[in-house]
């Protein structure tokens, strides 16, 4: 009876995610114009979030340069053309990030702390300006035009980055790769006395991370058909992944989904209902999670899980 139970524990987390994604993929199917835009804003967080966890979450360095590789799979997709399909878009912006973040990781990932955050966040700023020097100073134009791609189709580009990247966090975190980053976090001189190659393992996992980053974004791009830099580089986007993280908790697998999808829809509602009042009322939810919650949603749903197992052993005696 207690391996059954152990059992179960082991695959209700899969197992609901499975049957969330099959509803997932039939929800065009009856949903509303306007609530098939706000899911894929929905999964578009989520894919930032749990992309940012991706690297941040077991190495313990605290990049603030998500809006920095989204913004470039932005500009990829402008920077491609008007007659190319998605897949290509999305393709490319993934490729792109990628490869910036290669270069980027293989020179700041010996930074640690405040000082590799805030180099992060300046990269945001220095892509974004550069695009603004370009566009204004040899171009001549600002902003671009990218292909319009229908509603529905955004929606499932969106779902099927998700589900790549899911699969590909639980292949990490299961592997002996996910264990290099993890002995990374707790003690990174101890992990490389080891046999760990922590410069290769830091600056591949940051590189995947920004290709699922570019990858939303170039999906992004197709849904508001005109970006500048200022639209694609903001810089609340590098925030925002983590607060979600927090927000969710990041102990365990499904923490930063829950986060991004709660706090996003949280988002989209006081931001459509209380426009002069939204940064103030997220900024006191923050606060209260923080300060309350800090396990995130993830902490306060174990807690009730173990009052509700000392209270049925109660019982029992």
């Amino acid at each position: 009876m207690k391996t059954a139970r152990v059992g179960l524990r082991k695959w209700w987390v899969p197992g609901l995610l499975l049957l969330i994604l099959v509803l997932l993929a039939g929800l065009p199917r009856f949903a509303s114009l306007y609530n098939i835009v706000l899911v894929s804003s929905i999964l578009m967080y989520i894919i930032l979030t749990q992309s940012w966890v991706l690297f941040s979450g077991p190495t313990g360095y605290i990049s603030l340069a998500p809006a920095a590789f989204f913004g470039v799979g932005i500009y990829t997709a402008a920077l491609l053309g008007l007659k190319l399909p998605l897949p290509v878009f999305v393709v490319a912006g993934g490729l792109a990030s990628f490869c910036v973040a290669l270069v980027v990781g293989a020179l700041t990932l010996r930074l640690r702390g405040i000082y590799f955050a805030i180099f992060t966040f300046g990269l945001v700023q220095l892509i974004k300006n550069l695009l603004v020097w370009y566009e204004f100073s040899l171009t001549g134009t600002r902003g671009r035009f990218v292909v319009l791609v229908a509603n529905n189709t955004i929606y499932y580009a969106m779902l099927a980055v998700l589900v790549l990247l899911l699969i590909t966090t639980y292949l990490i975190r299961r592997s002996r790769y996910g264990l290099a980053l993890q002995s990374i976090g707790e003690n990174e001189e101890a992990a490389a006395h080891t046999g760990v190659n922590v410069t290769m393992v830091k600056v591949l996992t940051f590189a995947i991370s920004a290709s699922f980053m570019g990858a939303a974004g170039a999906i992004m791009a197709t849904r508001w058909t005109y970006v500048d830099p200022y639209m694609a580089f903001n810089p609340l986007r590098s925030f925002m992944p983590v607060l979600m993280a927090i927000f969710g908790g990041m102990g365990q697998f499904y923490g930063p989904v829950l986060g991004a999808t709660v706090f996003a829809y949280l988002e989209e509602t006081l931001l459509t209902k209380f426009p002069y009042h939204y940064m103030l009322l997220v900024g006191t939810i923050l606060v209260i999670t923080i300060v309350y919650l800090p396990g995130g949603l993830v902490g306060l749903l174990q807690k009730g899980r173990r009052a509700i197992s000392r209270r049925g052993q109660n019982a029992n005696t």
